[in-house]
């Protein structure tokens, strides 16, 4: 469904992991599981100050593991259901978000990326977990992970995250960091009335005809929530249409198959990106989240000194779009990507560029931000 922009209200000062609370809530989330983790323990406040306004449920588990499961089961009951937490929590939940991906339940977990590994700085920036956004839970399937640069973005992308975990059926990642949760701006926040809302398909069928994981044209199967007089097993297993565990060597292929190809065939619907002054550009900064500010200032003071030079921002960082990032990089000079970490999307846009042009990774692990003049060091080295 394609989304619209919404009139605006009056403009408030708001905290980048408020801005995701609110969001949250215009999406319609009615359930919050979570344990107070900085640097996303606002978060997990605010919204246990405003879901009982609204008629949810906030609930505080013992842990993360909990907290993962709490909110399984309360989407598995029909609500829209969101946790939050950073680095050493997000580990923790990743066998239950595995489990939320096998039994195709929609949920959005939040991680504000802090500096790693462990316990590492607690209240220091970083963008170290992109890897585990994809690749945390065991086995094969897609990932959806978001990337806020802005706290206006942060609530946009929070209703996004929704929508799309609710369009397909499966766990989103809204992958911040603690720059943007921490980040206050004057933002003008739209209508919560005004949509643009996705509520998860319902059965048409009547109980005993509908299989509960029988995919639609889609890829996406219609699951009944539990309490609709609808009889179906629920299982981390690999299960057939039924939702019963199964050995069966064709089901498990096509199962296992389909949770990839059900984000992968709508790659250009999931996707999103923006570019700034790549058409002309002799070097390309790739970016994301708190770091993309700093970028995007580099590129502007690069410009003045008659550098061609563009930034390429992934909103979506997980699918990563191959072919897109291919087609802006390709042939030039050189890619800058300077991140949070030691390299980590600098090695995906080195894959996607297969050998078309140079990529040069700007990485700091010291939990500081990048500055402007550091990143626009780095391309004045490579023009």
């Amino acid at each position: 469904m394609p989304e619209v922009a919404r009139p605006a209200r009056k403009k408030v000062l708001m905290q980048g992991n408020e801005a995701i609370v609110e969001g949250a809530l215009a999406a319609g989330m009615r359930f919050f599981a979570g344990y107070p983790i900085t640097p996303s323990t606002e978060i997990a406040e605010l919204a246990s100050e405003r879901l009982p306004r609204v008629g949810g449920r906030f609930v505080q588990m013992e842990d993360e593991i909990a907290s993962m499961a709490a909110v399984v089961g309360a989407s598995l009951a029909g609500k829209k259901a969101m946790t939050a937490t950073s680095g050493p929590g997000f580990s923790l939940k990743q066998e239950n978000l595995g489990f939320a991906l096998a039994a195709e339940v929609p949920c959005v977990v939040v991680n504000v990326q802090r500096q790693g590994p462990s316990t590492g700085l607690p209240t220091s920036p970083a963008q170290g977990d992109v890897m585990q956004a994809r690749y945390g839970a065991h086995g094969d399937y897609a990932a959806i992970a978001l990337c806020p640069a802005s706290v206006g973005e942060a609530y946009r992308l929070a209703v996004r995250a929704f929508n799309l975990s609710e369009r397909f059926r499966m766990p989103v990642i809204l992958l911040a960091d603690e720059i943007i949760g921490h980040l206050r701006e004057s933002v003008a926040l739209p209508d919560p009335a005004e949509g643009p809302v996705v509520n998860r398909a319902r059965p048409t069928l009547p109980p005993g005809e509908h299989k509960a994981y029988r995919p639609g044209p889609d890829g996406v199967p219609v699951v009944p929530d539990f309490g609709m007089g609808y009889r179906f097993h629920v299982t981390g297993l690999i299960h057939g249409e039924d939702g019963f565990p199964t050995s069966n060597p064709q089901v498990v292929e096509a199962a296992v198959r389909r949770l990839t190809a059900k984000v992968t065939r709508h790659l250009d619907e999931v996707y999103e990106a923006e570019e700034q002054d790549v058409a002309d550009a002799d070097v390309v900064v790739f970016a994301y989240g708190g770091t993309a500010r700093a970028a995007r200032r580099a590129v502007r003071e690069a410009r003045a000194k008659g550098l061609k030079v563009g930034l390429y921002r992934p909103v979506t960082l997980w699918p990563f779009h191959d072919e897109r990032v291919r087609a802006s990089v390709a042939g030039r000079r050189a890619v800058v990507v300077p991140e949070l970490n030691l390299g980590q999307m600098a090695r995906e846009v080195e894959r996607a560029a297969r050998g078309s042009t140079r990529v040069v990774p700007v990485g700091r692990v010291s939990g500081e931000p990048l500055a402007p003049d550091e990143i626009l060091a780095a391309i004045e080295e490579v023009c």
